[in-house]
């Protein structure tokens, strides 16, 4: 027999304190934290900076449960596909979390460069001056997270924290506890590491959802995301 019993709150939730105006919201305060969120059950071009090597690259939205965003690249080697949310919105800040989630698959997990994450708009984002962000590099497997700050000034690297199959959902995330640490995860969700991200590597410039695909040779590639999402602490 089925095991129906659960904990009800009828009274509601709160993450605010007792002397709070919203304290007898029956919910959590939504505007505690600034949050962007796409299931991609529809797309806007008109939402997105993009960056294609080739006028044949294409993103639109495609059959999967969930909601699905293909990203198409030409058959020409290091052809890129790049999208960036119009608006940079979140700025990292000391004493104020933030927090990055997404689920994504390539169609080859080694003849591609590929990227998701936090990112300044730029036309280079495999290499940006500033994000939070995963990186695929052509001819490995595996995704390193990156912090940096102003390329030049600082930039901390935690190798092949998540390793890709063709063809494979995989679903990574970060949290910045506000203290100047970063911890990521990868499926199904538990924290498997934790990095520095101090002044001296932690972003100071606003960031947008970004995420990219790059041809590691001449055959088209593909990149679905399923989902992003983004939150800070206001």
């Amino acid at each position: 027999m089925a095991n129906l019993l659960v904990t009800r709150f009828p009274n509601g939730v709160t993450n605010v304190s007792e002397s709070d105006l919203f304290s007898d919201l029956a919910s959590p305060d939504p505007t505690q934290f600034h949050t962007y969120f796409n299931d991609f059950d529809s797309y806007a071009a008109g939402d997105w900076t993009v960056t294609e090597t080739s006028a044949s690259a294409t993103q639109a939205v495609t059959d999967g449960d969930g909601g699905w965003l293909l990203v198409t690249n030409s058959d020409q080697d290091d052809s890129i596909c790049a999208l960036q949310k119009v608006g940079e919105s979140f700025l990292m800040e000391a004493g104020k979390k933030a927090f990055f989630k997404a689920r994504f698959k390539v169609s080859d997990a080694t003849d591609s460069d590929v990227v998701i994450g936090l990112q300044v708009t730029d036309t280079t984002p495999l290499d940006v001056t500033d994000g939070i962000y995963f990186l695929k590099s052509d001819g490995a497997a595996t995704m390193d997270l990156i912090c940096r700050k102003n390329a030049t000034t600082g930039s901390n690297v935690s190798s092949a924290v998540v390793t890709l199959s063709d063809d494979e959902f995989v679903t990574v995330g970060w949290y910045y506890d506000g203290a100047g640490t970063l911890s990521y995860s990868v499926s199904p969700g538990s924290v498997t590491g934790s990095m520095d991200a101090s002044s001296s590597y932690l972003p100071d410039t606003d960031l947008t959802v970004s995420f990219a695909i790059q041809n590691g040779e001449a055959a088209a590639k593909t990149m679905t995301v399923d989902y992003v999402y983004a939150a800070k602490q206001r």
